[in-house]
């Protein structure tokens, strides 16, 4: 429990009780009337929030029936009905408190309030799914404020928004691996989704494994494979020809642009050592096999292949095999 104002700062505990928000002395806390408390319908936590489990509410509870409600909540006057409040933060400690019998909760009213301000605390405290936030951000998004507004609204960049808002319409596969909880990394769902727009296919067959972990090293292994296999495998043209734009033959392009081509040969040999240390399973005529990485393919979009079953192995296509999984070795 966070630190804060206790019972014990509260002065005559019985000229607090005199009404459901009798002013407690030297500006400490109110002592709030339970039954006039209702909780916030735009609670950025949802009820699957762990921190809203029967289990941590029954310690919570058992925390304050042992030594109170610590740290007051925050409330506003309920704008609908006279009398009646509005929690703005600490719902925990409301639900808590109710659980351990109270019929007063330790509490300072706060007019000055905005639904940013419950996720601005929550994000403070590490205690929102990805989810929750996203769900937030979308109702923001829905009374036509900006990204960036949302952005300074509850202090982070303008990339977690954008990353967030992925999570508001994914596809199919992807959305059953995240609201399975196979996934939880934000980034993560946003690494695979890059990958889902340019192979659909590839990236469902890949989730359909329950087995595949999905974690950013699998993710960026997908990638580089996709990548790798999607590369054009097509013919050269004479080096001679002039270019009918640039005036150049393609010589001479290839000189001009050969540092620009020895940084690519470069990232592509770091790409290929990275997969040379992973394990590739892929199905080739409906057989499980997995790629030789460390053999040199006749061509580009070309590789070697070996069989699980039988251990034979042999060079084909990569747009002849369908990827099973990805480890990283």
């Amino acid at each position: 429990m966070m630190g804060g104002l206790g019972l014990e700062d509260m002065g005559d505990l019985s000229a607090l009780l005199a009404g459901p928000e009798a002013a407690a002395p030297s500006g400490g806390p109110l002592a709030l009337d339970m039954a006039l408390i209702d909780e916030d319908p735009h609670q950025p936590r949802t009820q699957d929030n762990p921190g809203f489990s029967a289990q941590s509410l029954d310690e919570l509870a058992a925390s304050i029936a042992l030594r109170g409600v610590k740290t007051p909540i925050s409330v506003r006057d309920n704008p609908s009905v006279e009398g009646r409040y509005i929690i703005n933060h600490g719902a925990r400690r409301f639900r808590g408190a109710q659980r351990a019998g109270l019929a007063h909760i330790p509490g300072f009213i706060d007019n000055d309030y905005n639904e940013a301000d419950q996720v601005v605390e929550n994000l403070q405290r590490n205690e929102l799914t990805a989810r929750e936030i996203a769900d937030f951000i979308g109702r923001e998004l829905a009374k036509g404020m900006k990204k960036g507004e949302i952005a300074k609204a509850i202090s982070k960049s303008p990339a977690f928004i954008s990353q967030h808002v992925t999570l508001l319409d994914l596809p199919d596969p992807l959305a059953q691996v995240f609201n399975s909880g196979r996934v939880r990394d934000v980034t993560v769902v946003n690494e695979l989704m890059t990958a889902y727009k340019k192979t659909p296919q590839e990236v469902t067959g890949w989730l359909g494994d329950a087995s595949q972990e999905i974690t950013r090293g699998s993710v960026k292994l997908l990638r580089e494979f996709l990548e790798a296999k999607g590369q054009p495998n097509g013919a050269e043209r004479d080096p001679h020809t002039v270019d009918a734009l640039t005036g150049k033959t393609d010589a001479q392009a290839a000189q001009a642009q050969a540092p620009a081509s020895a940084e690519k040969k470069a990232d592509k040999a770091i790409i290929n050592d990275k997969l040379r240390k992973a394990v590739v399973h892929v199905l080739h005529n409906q057989r499980r096999a997995h790629l030789m990485l460390d053999r040199r393919p006749p061509a580009e979009g070309f590789a070697w292949l070996k069989y699980s079953d039988d251990g034979a192995e042999f060079e084909a296509s990569l747009k002849s095999v369908t990827l099973v999984a990805l480890l990283e070795g």
